[in-house]
């Protein structure tokens, strides 16, 4: 410990401390633009700026540990000025056209123009003539509102290990762009939208389509059905100023309904699907031999990354699709046949957390698995938080409605996909099952749960050990691979025989569409309020879902049947890290 003083309050505080943590432990707001709690500092924008007593330096407090005896000041007359002047620099070189920007109202840089009082810049506009990138279907890059923070830059290269996006240049000639120049869809890009979650402006962001949408509601001929995913349910709300972790699942319903929707369903119900399907082939893997261990398939950006940099995995992974594609094709079938509907009138749209889904619905010809393309649009969070602002609905206000049958229901272990961890703990419930005919005696499967970014853990099924692994962050996932890869080459027993991996930190809660702000505080209420929803479920395990009963009585046969492989499994190829 250490002790210091800053405004001349005196506090004691661990060593290695940053002069911005120290502040913030005494109420002390430091402003910062380039600092993200995910991300070792950067100190690329000096905005964070503070005295020390006896130095002629000015330090940046977001990368700046503290000292014993050091005294600090944040605040006074000429650090105004300065961080003042600082803000109008990074204005000169930034488009003034917020009112057309899609982080209006919510972007950083403006709200810290604000809070100084800046209504004119005194410099000489320098705004760079770069073209948009808008070659994904997920993600655009508008390069010219680059502030040149770092922050998307360290998120791809070090939280995600893609390495997409880098900054080319020198100088004022720097700018963010795909690596090695080229567009950001020829890139190893597996467009999780961490970059446009983590970026303070609106340099980069997700693929607005709110208007087709739209347009599809009105078309009298379209059955718009919508589904909506596990995470979207605790983290809606911060749009309308709730807690971060309150679950508004019936208000989303009810939400969606009002904006002309004709049938509500949820994906935690094909979640419990993916259980069956997913558990059913871990069980047949354990049991009568395949390639273990037996790696989850519900994230598209991990799938894409798998195929870039680690297409030797392929057999280790799960051929069970997403949730939301099994909603997909069993929305164009079995709801169609149910509900009388012909298929090609049916519009399917998902609500999800994550921007790579609006690049999983066309990722290859089994994603067409009902005879039509089985996922028509994705909306992220925000997305359908901006719509529903623009409908005029009072979302606060909204009874709790239901979702809508055969294909609504779910089960605590459906709603668990969320959080990361959640996908392993729901398959043991099953597999428990599946393997000994009885049900597990605690639903609660804590091994797995956390924010570590790889857990380890041995589950008991009934006397056999499987030894199961959970990672989350694309980083982090590298290295799991990496052991599998060694223990493989040297001929010994795989480490593990099933693992779980998301590509976002915190899991699906914290994907690239949801809303802005995200930090491991928010992740960790999100996380709580998905846990809250499955310990109110009536029904915890997928398998004890009458919904699911009924569709495989009706219409599956069973898991792994061959009209269960038309429409609820996929494949998966080698793609090279660059298009080009």
């Amino acid at each position: 410990m250490v002790n210091i003083k800053v405004n001349g309050l005196p506090l004691e505080v661990a060593k290695g401390t940053t002069i911005l943590k120290a502040a913030k432990m005494v109420g002390i707001k430091i402003p910062t633009l380039c600092y993200h709690a995910d991300l070792p500092a950067w100190a690329a924008c000096g905005i964070c700026v503070v005295k020390v007593e006896g130095s002629p330096k000015l330090f940046r407090a977001c990368a700046t540990q503290v000292q014993d005896g050091m005294k600090i000041i944040t605040h006074d007359p000429e650090l105004y000025e300065i961080r003042r002047t600082v803000i109008q620099l990074i204005m000169s070189t930034h488009p003034n056209d917020c009112l057309s920007c899609p982080r209006n109202g919510n972007c950083e840089l403006q709200t810290l123009a604000a809070d100084f009082g800046i209504r004119d810049v005194p410099f000489e506009s320098r705004v760079p003539e770069i073209p948009l990138d808008d070659s994904t279907p997920s993600i655009i890059l508008n390069p010219e509102k680059c502030i040149k923070c770092g922050r998307c830059v360290n998120v791809c290269q070090q939280m995600q290990d893609v390495w997409a996006l880098e900054f080319i240049g020198r100088g004022d000639d720097t700018r963010m762009a795909g690596a090695g120049d080229v567009l950001l869809n020829e890139t190893p890009c597996i467009k999780c939208g961490q970059c446009s979650a983590h970026c303070p402006v609106g340099a980069i962001y997700e693929k607005d389509e709110t208007r087709t949408f739209m347009r599809a509601i009105r078309d009298p001929e379209k059955h718009v059905a919508v589904q909506i995913a596990p995470a979207v349910r605790v983290a809606i709300g911060e749009a309308f100023g709730m807690e971060p972790g309150t679950i508004s699942t019936g208000k989303i319903y009810a939400a969606l309904r009002m904006i002309g929707v004709d049938a509500v369903f949820d994906t935690n119900f094909s979640a419990d699907l993916t259980i069956m399907e997913e558990g059913t082939e871990l069980v047949k893997r354990l049991t009568e031999g395949g390639t273990l261990p037996q790696i989850t398939s519900c994230c598209p950006a991990w799938t894409d990354y798998m195929e870039k940099y680690f297409p030797d995995m392929i057999p280790h992974f799960s051929t069970a699709k997403s949730p939301m594609m099994m909603q997909g094709a069993i929305t164009k079938t079995y709801y169609a046949e149910r509900a009388g509907i012909d298929p090609k009138n049916i519009y399917s749209a998902a609500i999800m957390p994550c921007t790579a889904k609006k690049f999983e619905i066309t990722r290859c010809e089994k994603m067409y698995s009902s005879g039509h393309q089985d996922v028509d649009l994705v909306l992220t969070t925000r997305e359908l938080a901006r719509l529903i602002k623009a409908l005029g609905i009072d979302f606060l206000s909204l009874p709790d409605e239901a979702a809508d049958s055969p294909i609504g229901r779910y089960s605590g272990a459906g709603t668990i996909f969320g959080n990361t961890g959640g996908v392993m703990e729901a398959a043991v419930r099953t597999a428990y099952n599946l393997v000994t005919g009885k049900e597990i005696d605690d639903v609660n499967v804590n091994a797995v749960r956390g924010m570590d970014g790889v857990r380890r853990g041995e589950v008991d099924i009934d006397g056999t050990k499987v030894r199961v692994a959970v990672a989350h962050g694309m980083a982090n996932v590298r290295d799991v691979m990496k052991e599998i890869q060694a223990a493989r080459d040297k001929g010994e027993e795989p480490p593990y025989h099933f693992i779980e991996v998301m590509a976002c930190r915190g899991g699906c809660i914290a994907g690239g569409g949801q809303p802005y702000n995200t930090t491991d505080d928010v992740r960790e209420k999100r996380i709580a309020g998905i846990y809250k929803d499955d310990e109110s479920s009536v029904i915890r395990c997928s398998h004890q879902n009458p919904e699911i009963k009924q569709i495989y009585k009706e219409f599956l046969g069973k898991p792994l049947s061959k009209k269960a492989h038309e429409l609820l499994h996929t494949n998966y190829v080698p793609k090279p890290l660059y298009r080009k």
